[in-house]
């Protein structure tokens, strides 16, 4: 057992935790319809909170069925600049078909701004680049992920009752399973339980060996199942009479 050949599992609390489907499916409905597209890419294509605010309608191929997640949007110190995704690796993820009619039907709604940020670092002297970004505020500028986080996605979690609703001038209750970053781990528990090759929601996800991804979301992986295609399209194909919030 000394050698170090022998690799010792981790322990439970790397597991990551999803989002039984009916909540997921109330969070959609209930948030801003101006934002709601960021929880269909990130539910729907495993896309981070950073990747899904650095799309660009450029990056999606309607016609081969997938996204290339190419760049993010970081904040730090206050200022926004784009980099690479996580680890420095693009990659192409799976659209599903739900997903392609949504981020159409979006992108005529509420068509794509130009941002330039720097580039790799938000330091002033850094290269800027453009962009035409899915997602941008009424103000064309592209999102700061704090922001957001408490003015759109706290509030949809209350409407969709993930936490209760807080009174005047107090802070928002949320647990850190709520964050954005549960779409993420929700879409791994869909994908893995409809039957998907393993090695293939690593691709999707990103993860630089497919220990990271068996180590997350092993616990998603039943004995049978179909397509991770159907079963993504069966969640957002669905809609509900929740009111959006305003």
């Amino acid at each position: 057992m000394r050698a170090k050949s022998v690799r010792w599992p981790k322990v439970p609390e790397d597991q990551r935790e999803a989002w039984p489907l009916e909540t997921a499916q109330r969070v959609r409905d209930a948030i801003n319809a101006r934002y709601r597209i960021a929880v269909v890419a990130a539910l729907g294509c495993g896309l981070r909170q950073g990747e899904v605010f650095g799309l660009s309608p450029e990056d999606v191929d309607f016609v081969r069925g997938v996204v290339r997640v190419q760049r993010q949007v970081q904040l730090l110190h206050g200022r926004l600049y784009f980099t690479l995704p996580k680890g420095g690796r693009t990659r192409v993820v799976d659209m599903p078909p739900s997903v392609a009619a949504a981020l159409a039907q979006y992108c005529m709604e509420y068509p794509a701004v130009e941002v330039e940020l720097p580039w790799g670092g938000p330091e002033p002297e850094r290269e800027t680049k453009k962009f035409p970004l899915v997602l941008t505020t009424t103000y064309g500028n592209a999102i700061r992920a704090n922001i957001f986080n408490v003015e759109v996605w706290k509030p949809a979690l209350a409407v969709a009752g993930v936490i209760p609703m807080r009174k005047k001038d107090e802070r928002w209750t949320v647990s850190r399973k709520d964050g954005f970053h549960v779409l993420r781990h929700t879409y791994a528990s869909v994908i893995l339980e409809a039957g998907e090759s393993v090695v293939t929601l690593a691709r999707w996800l990103g993860h630089s060996s497919l220990t990271i991804t068996l180590d997350y979301y092993a616990h998603f992986m039943p004995e049978a199942g179909g397509k991770g295609r159907g079963a993504i399209d069966a969640l957002l194909g669905q809609t509900s009479a929740v009111a959006t919030a305003a």
